[in-house]
């Protein structure tokens, strides 16, 4: 299978930033930020998505985005982040973009009794 990615300067911000706005696919990205290949399954499996069929959707809009490069290994699927294109299109847009994940993350394990 052969799948459509657009080229680095068809990225365009408010697709990467529509893509991340959801929380399963910002926290597949988070996954990919560790950097390398991933297979698609190791990534459900980190976010704790159970579903192939739900998380398939989300692939596509990060793949179609520009966020995430994707391709068929045998039974699997291989996703990679698409971190040099994003940070040459965008410069700082992804790290700001994972920093604030983390920083709310953060914030919902305070208990809120403390604010």
């Amino acid at each position: 299978m052969t799948y459509r990615h657009p080229d680095r300067a068809q990225i365009r911000v408010d697709d990467v930033l529509s893509a991340l706005g959801n929380h399963v696919r910002l926290a597949a990205v988070r996954v990919l930020d560790a950097g390398g290949e991933h297979n698609c399954t190791s990534v459900l499996e980190a976010i704790g998505v159970t579903a192939k069929s739900t998380m398939t959707h989300h692939w596509r809009v990060l793949r179609e985005s520009g966020v995430i490069w994707q391709q068929a290994s045998g039974r699997e699927n291989l996703v990679t982040l698409r971190r040099d294109d994003l940070d040459a299109r965008y410069p700082g847009l992804l790290d700001a973009v994972l920093t604030g994940a983390r920083e709310d993350e953060a914030l919902e394990t305070v208990p809120t009794h403390l604010w």
